[in-house]
């Protein structure tokens, strides 16, 4: 009889950058084991690397803590970044005009799951 899989969530809400630049970085990390993932996120050079590689760790907590899971059993199941709201600002142009600034929010989740034995 299969054990039921269980799913290690966490999520980081309104992070000030787009989802379109959170979804570049999420890219290379998914369907990596954990430790593999963070090590990739540490040493990327993008401004999304760092909001990602935070809710990653803090799964990987959940998974630890609550659960009871080791981390070197764990993989990212599935990742995905949501469009938060968008605010709307402006700058002001030539001649009486306005140009619109759009500062986007998104909302990153990441799902983990325990890796099973046969497939390491």
């Amino acid at each position: 009889m299969m054990a039921e899989k269980k799913d290690i969530q966490a999520s980081a809400r309104y992070v000030p950058m787009s989802a379109q630049k959170v979804r570049l970085v999420m890219d290379l990390i998914r369907g990596l084991d954990v430790i593999e993932a963070m090590d990739v996120l540490r040493f990327t050079p993008k401004a999304a690397a760092r909001p990602l590689y935070k809710v990653l760790h803090s799964a990987m907590a959940n998974a630890e803590e609550n659960y009871g899971i080791s981390r070197d059993d764990l993989f990212v199941y599935k990742i995905f970044a949501d469009q938060g709201p968008t605010r709307k600002w402006r700058r002001f142009g030539a001649r009486g005009r306005f140009k619109p600034i759009l500062r986007r929010n998104s909302h990153i989740s990441v799902i983990l799951r325990e890796r099973e034995e046969g497939l390491k």
